[in-house]
């Protein structure tokens, strides 16, 4: 009898601390004072009890059950337990996230302008945040759409890649490449070049502007020396003879005065050369009243 009695208080003690041992993995505090909250959903997402709950990324409570509505007449309820010291103002939402693994939790969004507190057993309204997956998911029906796009580009670079014309054009683009590397080592050996002659160029030219200004000194000394008031003087005198000459020609005083300015003169000489030049003519015509030459003795009028 003894027996069975102790078998049977191992069995109710191994079912007290295997029922304790699940609500403790689940998260879920037998004997705790949380606060009770009911949250509302549209949709889970896969959410059930012993979800965690975080207010700015701290865990302040946990999912202890969940009332669906089989009618689909009205949100989904959760009941949720909240740490007590925690104040929730009024206007705090509920959000479901899930990260890369998969594992859902719900974040609380408080209203920070609120001044209300929201008091026990008030309803939070929740929605769900899908996150990246979710993103991804929006975007498959582009991504849908993009794919016969890409097959025709892909055929076409495919169909552009089996051109000849483009096997040809990379050769040439190796031969152009060879070119420009040829062409780099000229200029750097042309460079190198250069930049031993520019100290013999520089030297040479710091050699000519020392000479250009030991030149120019000599003619500022030459210069200064010179008597500038003589050179002067004499260039006025000059000047004043060739105004005086000017002025004689320009008057009838003189040969040459008269000569260019009486018009007597003019005539004197047209007509001289007009005699002349009938002289000229008859002697051309009647050359035998000029010259006599005759072995008799006659003249010929």
């Amino acid at each position: 009898m003894k027996k069975e009695i102790k078998i049977a208080l191992v069995a109710v003690v191994g079912l007290v601390v295997l029922f304790f041992g699940m609500n403790f993995l689940k998260g879920l505090k037998l004997f705790s004072s949380d606060s009770l909250y009911y949250m509302s959903f549209k949709e889970l997402s896969g959410l059930g009890t012993s979800t965690p709950i975080y207010a700015n990324g701290y865990r302040v409570g946990v999912v202890k059950d969940i009332d669906y509505d089989y009618t689909l007449e009205k949100d989904i309820m959760v009941e949720v337990g909240i740490d007590p010291d925690m104040r929730i103002p009024k206007g705090t939402t509920a959000e479901i996230s899930s990260d890369l693994l998969g594992n859902l939790q719900v974040n609380l969004m408080f209203d920070r302008e609120s001044k209300e507190i929201l008091p026990e057993g008030g309803i939070i309204p929740g929605n769900t945040n899908s996150g990246m997956m979710g993103e991804v998911k929006n975007m498959v029906p582009t991504i849908q759409k993009m794919l016969p796009k890409l097959d025709s580009i892909m055929a076409s670079l495919n169909t552009l890649m089996a051109d000849p014309a483009i096997a040809n054009s990379l050769h040439n683009v190796e031969g152009i490449t060879s070119g420009l590397t040829t062409t780099t080592k000229e200029l750097n050996a042309l460079m190198a070049q250069l930049n031993r002659s520019v100290p013999s160029v520089m030297s040479k030219t710091s050699t000519v502007l020392d000479n250009a200004t030991t030149l120019t000194d000599n003619l500022n000394t030459k210069l200064a020396a010179v008597d500038m008031a003589a050179t002067m003087s004499k260039v006025n005198a000059t000047l004043a003879n060739v105004e005086a000459l000017t002025n004689r020609m320009n008057s009838n005083q003189g040969t040459l005065g008269l000569m260019m300015n009486d018009p007597s003169l003019y005539n004197n000489l047209n007509a001289t050369m007009l005699s002349a030049d009938s002289l000229l003519v008859n002697l051309r015509q009647h050359p035998k009243r000029y010259v006599h030459f005759s072995i008799f003795g006659k003249k010929d009028k």
